[in-house]
């Protein structure tokens, strides 16, 4: 929690005000985004993990990947 004005708590989100600092993938060029949620099994979500933490890559990266593939065909 943090003081708001006039003194009162607040609740909020603590990543919210930091300052947003530049990394490689923010400064690259994008188009605009959604974001796509599904769900799967608990235990292909594990085993995703597990998969894309060996390759030293995210999930999100991996199924941004797998739907680039599936939609080139």
């Amino acid at each position: 929690m943090s003081v708001g004005k006039g003194g009162a708590l607040r609740a909020g989100r603590p990543s919210k005000a930091r300052k947003e600092t530049a990394t490689l993938s923010s400064l690259a060029d994008k188009g605009a985004t959604v974001r796509v949620n599904f769900d799967l099994e608990r235990k292909v979500h594990v085993r995703l993990k597990v998969r894309a933490a060996q390759q030293g890559r995210t999930v999100a990266d991996i199924m941004r990947d797998l739907v680039s593939e599936f939609l080139s065909r």
